[in-house]
């Protein structure tokens, strides 16, 4: 047991003194978990206010009905260049405007223009913009009640305004009903999107590139000497599968812990979270000795882990969402371990699933991580007593 410590020992240092794999271990899967998250925008959607001028009751009610809708969050701000800058700086997404004339313009019968702002190329500010414009269509309905009652009767604007609201003129209903189970549930930020699938992407790639210490240690004939000791075979075998076990649980690790208190991603329930993420290390590990004993040469050794790598990673819906491919292509996915990881932390993140929820996908896995770890052993056995 101690030796095959010590050769779990030995895979570790030569993994973690290489200050560039701490940056692709540690530094970029957050990163990229960062800026996946920020693209799909979700509940980070806030729309900027400006009201210019003083004294202006109706767009303090215009204002008033934005922030009581509830649907994004709502930021006042104190003038133009305010809310551009934050717009710029993606901190909000859009901003409306409204100018200082407004109570004035609308008391006098006429019309308002509000300015919406946004980045030409912030597409989530489209939802911001239509349900602004919908608020302010409703707020203008009754202001536009109110002028018309003031311009054909002897009341004022305010009395009619008042009116106005209390009215409740027949109209349509309309009845909204929600049927099966929605893909992106609203209640599962950006973060919750993005890290599940940057966690089997980069745990994978990370796992296959170990497979370099495999081709090392018979190139420099630290296997063949650590066989020749009095050290059993199984002993060696379990010891470099170890190792290797310990670097992908490692990165995982890093993207759980990480994504959890930077971003606030919520996985789930954690006995079924760490099942998964153990039976897809196990499945990285499994591949990373096969490939290791194949390769003749660390170079072959990195571009296979990068072409396996990556390559299994985008048939399995880690790159392009799993719920985007359709007929042969979604098919095929399921011949990688990624399609089956992604559908575990789909039912456990977006829709509260547990581990008997998980079992066909946890099944899977599992038989990948045995079928590929027997083909390793087998071949790492055959290599060092050739």
């Amino acid at each position: 047991m101690s030796k095959t410590l010590a050769i779990t020992a030995l895979n570790l240092r030569r993994t973690f003194r290489d200050r560039g794999n701490i940056f692709f271990m540690l530094l970029l899967p957050l990163i990229m978990v960062f800026m996946m998250g920020m693209s799909y925008g979700g509940d980070q959607q806030r729309l900027g206010l400006v009201v210019n001028g003083q004294d202006q009751p109706l767009a303090e009610r215009l204002a008033d009905e934005l922030e009581e809708s509830g649907r994004f969050p709502i930021e006042r701000l104190g003038d133009y260049e305010q809310l551009r800058d934050r717009i710029e700086q993606g901190r909000i997404n859009g901003g409306l405007v409204i100018p200082e004339d407004y109570d004035e313009t609308l008391r006098d019968g006429g019309t308002v223009e509000i300015g919406f702002v946004t980045r030409p190329d912030d597409w989530s500010s489209y939802p911001l913009r239509t349900w602004a414009s919908s608020i302010a269509s409703q707020e203008a309905s009754v202001i536009g009640a109110a002028q018309f009652a003031s311009e054909n009767g002897d009341e004022g604007f305010d009395e009619n305004l008042r009116r106005s609201e209390e009215a409740d003129p027949p109209g349509i209903e309309v009845e909204t009903v929600t049927t099966g189970e929605a893909v992106f549930p609203q209640d599962v930020g950006q973060y919750g999107l993005a890290a599940p699938p940057l966690l089997l992407l980069f745990t994978f790639v990370i796992s296959l590139t170990t497979a370099i210490g495999v081709v090392e240690m018979r190139q420099k004939g630290l296997s063949r000497r650590m066989y020749s000791t009095p050290t059993p075979l199984r002993t060696l075998i379990a010891g470099e599968a170890l190792g290797r076990f310990v670097v992908t649980i490692s990165q995982a690790l890093i993207i759980l812990v990480g994504s959890s208190l930077l971003f606030g991603v919520v996985w789930g329930d954690p006995l079924a979270i760490s099942a998964v993420v153990a039976a897809f290390c196990l499945v990285g590990a499994g591949t990373a000795m096969l490939i290791g004993s194949l390769c003749r040469s660390e170079g072959g050794a990195l571009a296979a882990a990068l072409v396996v790598g990556l390559g299994a990673a985008g048939a399995g819906g880690t790159m392009v969402p799993l719920e985007a491919l359709s007929g042969p292509s979604r098919t095929a996915a399921y011949a990688t371990p990624h399609a089956w990881g992604y559908e575990a932390f789909s039912e456990l993140i977006r829709h509260g699933g547990g581990i008997l929820d998980i079992l066909p996908q946890l099944g899977a896995l599992c038989g990948f991580a045995v079928v590929l770890f027997g083909l390793g052993a087998w071949r790492m056995k055959w290599v060092l007593t050739r």
